[in-house]
């Protein structure tokens, strides 16, 4: 499994951020007559309406992943087939988006392109 490090530490404060929310809304409900388990769940309640729209960006935004672009019928620059093609248009410090002469590469040699990439540290994922 590849794991998306930027989209993983988000988390990792996302969680962080979330502990003194849910603990603030418990001891302010505890404190007003609310029984604990009460408290613990509306606290939870809460963290829930916020902190669901904070994963959802997290884990769908196309921003905090590769973004390809993908063709039919194109030549592969590599290999002279025709096929459906992919080129890596942005990811980190890579970034293809103005490109005048895009390269695109069938399935295979794009395979193949990634790992090249991947040992120059760019991320295809």
């Amino acid at each position: 499994m590849q794991v998306n490090y930027k989209r993983y530490g988000l988390y990792l404060l996302r969680w962080q951020a979330s502990t003194p929310l849910l603990a603030g809304a418990g001891i302010i409900l505890a404190s007003m007559g609310q029984g604990y388990l009460v408290a613990a769940i509306i606290a939870n309640l809460i963290g829930g309406l916020i902190f669901f729209w904070v994963d959802q960006f997290i884990f769908t935004s196309q921003s905090l992943a590769a973004q390809w672009e993908v063709r039919d019928n194109i030549t592969c620059v590599d290999c002279g087939r025709i096929a459906r093609g992919y080129r890596l248009v942005r990811s980190g410090d890579y970034d293809k988006t103005h490109d005048h002469e895009p390269e695109f590469r069938c399935e295979e040699c794009s395979k193949k392109k990634a790992e090249v990439l991947k040992g120059r540290g760019i991320r295809t994922e």
